[in-house]
């Protein structure tokens, strides 16, 4: 075989086809390995991911389960101290020293109005021990009592 019809055989329409036809399936192996490396890596990084995201979930569940023990203990240890005869005393102390304070807003008609005081800061004083709302002795005590039903007198006019 002479270097003439070697160049003669390359030159040929179907060897030179078969050529381009072998570099475009070697340019597009290479893209199908370079693609599947980087699914499995991002399949790994998915992994990883969801490893983690289940170890935190866990995690707060777990927390959140503590807490709500803790939250069902206090309630229970709350509602028994409040069985002693020197906490039913001192929560009726309570009672009449938020309805007194609210007499002070609705002095006209004193029974009813003191009846209706009571009764709203017994209810208060319910809700407070069941932990639907804040205590609101610690902000007033933290912030003095300021009610947004009591009026403040009117300034003076300067002449």
């Amino acid at each position: 075989m002479t270097a003439s019809d070697f160049w003669h055989i390359i030159s040929h329409p179907f060897t030179l086809g078969l050529l381009l036809g072998l570099v475009f399936t070697a340019i597009a192996f290479y893209q199908l390995v370079r693609l599947k490396m980087e699914m499995s890596r991002y399949k790994r990084h998915l992994s990883d991911k969801l490893e983690i995201e289940a170890e935190s979930m866990k995690r707060i569940r777990g927390e959140q389960e503590v807490l709500r023990k803790e939250n069902e203990n206090l309630r229970v240890k709350i509602a028994a101290l409040n069985e002693f005869p020197d906490r039913k005393l001192q929560r009726d102390l309570e009672i009449f020293a938020r309805a007194e304070k609210r007499m002070f807003v609705n002095v006209p008609g004193f029974a009813p109005a003191w009846e209706q005081a009571k009764s709203d800061a017994a209810a208060e004083l319910e809700d407070e021990e069941s932990g639907r709302s804040l205590p609101k002795r610690v902000f007033t005590k933290l912030f003095g009592v300021a009610r947004k039903d009591e009026k403040s007198l009117p300034e003076p006019e300067s002449p």
